[in-house]
């Protein structure tokens, strides 16, 4: 059930990438990636698990979940991603 949950958040963001990244932007997210990646190696330390991963034109969303958490991750590059909250 939660799988599924998150697949259709996955593919609501890969329709709007950039809304995804405001968002995020916006609130002023903890987990917000910089240079170093540690958006995503944040969350991993946090005991966040990796659920999905969707192509998203040349990058990719990674959606990771834990208990009743999860984030949305974007890729930038192979050392760079923005996280935000999906829930």
């Amino acid at each position: 059930m939660r799988l599924s949950t998150l697949m259709l958040c996955g593919s609501m963001l890969a329709a709007a990438p950039a809304f995804a990244q405001e968002t995020a932007a916006d609130a002023g997210d903890p987990a917000l990636g910089n240079a170093s990646g540690s958006g995503i190696g944040k969350l991993l330390s946090q005991g966040y698990e990796i659920r999905a991963a969707v192509p998203n034109g040349t990058r990719y969303i990674v959606f990771m979940q834990k208990d009743q958490s999860a984030y949305a991750c974007e890729f930038v590059s192979l050392t760079k991603s923005r996280c935000g909250s999906i829930n």
